[in-house]
């Protein structure tokens, strides 16, 4: 799950027109997304593209970031001035189709020549379901891992990835390097969507799930997380930072493993002067049982457009270049049915191997119509736990009576 530096937008406007309307043109399709706000990204590349291609229907992109876009598509959709097409966070689907404020192509998909149902795998695609309708096409995929950086651990006399959290946590300690500024580990504990999506895997792995979060091996780990910032193995800027300000610490060689996912490797080979490499997720025992979250976007069409037809042209484009994915923006498709290439760059290859096999393990965040309220009782359990204003256990077992106030 890639997001945007935000701390890099508080000077600038909220959105960003990126392509102007041809006078010629017959039909504007608006499209929102979180993409090309500090970098070039899929939509707003992919819709550039789209226009130099079309006179018949140009889009209007606009760049929204990541943590405004629901609530400003909420407004939007209740002023009845929404785009005709967004791109949104895979668990944050189910709020506006459950809603009824997303378009019903299931039929559209059934006579498409390009997009089919079974292309995909079956995580990204139940994002986009509801009450047994398809509302949407999955844009990407991805999850996380452990990065680490193979010259520490040889230094420090470390032979293998961490197997378990308690491992974790002991390598972060050997590996802190407080004279060389050096932290054991970096994390995303991050009061947001980030935090939850780094901790809720954990939660899956001992049992869990987002109807139940107060597992003790939740409050194991969180505890372990709390640890690890005491003591000095984690900054505490964990608290505040993304995952790409996160492994921004381990890319410049100022931590010695980061919680990340895929979207980072083509910057890792770019930037990286050490040897790494990746490894799965811990588990909570050894050889026990393995989860990961499930990250990734999704498309689809609002049912207030008054450009269907039109809108559904776009979003097969969009899916027609699935196999630029990869390869243009270390993004993993949604589907089974592309073959990533082989880069042949090792590190790469290697990492993105690991991914994959990640990807087996990766569960869904809901879906639930209130997901963010869900996901925020998670991401405040975490900060209170690590902030020492409450025991990890008191904390997850006050977001659990929360949850189930939400789902019942």
């Amino acid at each position: 799950m890639q997001f945007t530096k935000l701390g890099l937008l508080a000077g600038l406007a909220l959105g960003a027109l990126v392509a102007a309307t041809p006078a010629m043109a017959q039909t504007v399709v608006k499209v929102w997304s979180i993409d090309g706000i500090d970098r070039p990204g899929i939509a707003d590349t992919f819709s550039k593209e789209f226009n130099e291609q079309n006179t018949d229907i140009q889009i209007e992109y606009r760049a929204i970031p990541f943590d405004d876009l629901v609530n400003e598509t909420l407004r939007a959709f209740a002023t009845g001035n929404a785009p005709d097409i967004v791109s949104f966070d895979n668990p944050d689907f189910a709020l506006f189709s459950s809603r009824g404020a997303m378009l019903d192509i299931t039929d559209r998909v059934k006579a498409s020549e390009i997009i089919g149902k079974a292309q995909y795998f079956e995580g990204p695609l139940n994002s986009v379901s509801w009450d047994g309708k398809l509302f949407g096409v999955p844009k990407y995929t991805d999850t996380i891992g452990v990065f680490y950086n193979k010259d520490m651990f040889a230094k420090a006399g470390i032979t293998e990835p961490p197997q378990t959290w308690a491992q974790f946590a002991e390598y972060a300690e050997k590996l802190t390097d407080t004279a060389n500024k050096v932290y054991g580990a970096t994390f995303s504990a991050k009061a947001g969507e980030e935090g939850t999506f780094q901790f809720l895997p954990i939660i899956q792995a001992s049992g869990g799930g987002y109807k139940e979060v107060n597992t003790a091996g939740a409050a194991e780990v969180l505890d372990l997380w709390k640890k690890m910032v005491d003591n000095g193995w984690a900054s505490k800027d964990v608290l505040t930072m993304g995952q790409w300000d996160s492994t921004g610490t381990f890319n410049s060689g100022n931590a010695a493993m980061a919680v990340s996912g895929p979207w980072e490797i083509d910057r890792m080979v770019e930037d990286a002067k050490f040897d790494w490499g990746v490894t799965l997720l811990p588990t909570i025992t050894e050889g026990g049982e393995r989860s990961s979250a499930l990250g990734g976007f999704d498309w689809g069409i609002m049912s207030t457009t008054q450009h269907p037809d039109e809108a559904f042209k776009v979003l097969e484009y969009y899916v027609s270049q699935d196999n630029r994915l990869f390869p243009e923006f270390g993004n993993l498709p949604a589907r089974g049915d592309i073959e990533l290439p082989v880069t042949g760059v090792e590190k790469k290859d290697a990492a993105l191997k690991v991914f994959q096999e990640q990807l087996q393990y990766a569960q869904p965040r809901g879906p639930h119509p209130e997901w963010q309220k869900i996901s925020k009782a998670i991401y405040d359990a975490m900060q209170a736990a690590m902030t020492g204003q409450m025991s990890a256990k008191d904390a997850l077992d006050q977001a659990q009576a929360t949850i189930k106030g939400i789902v019942g």
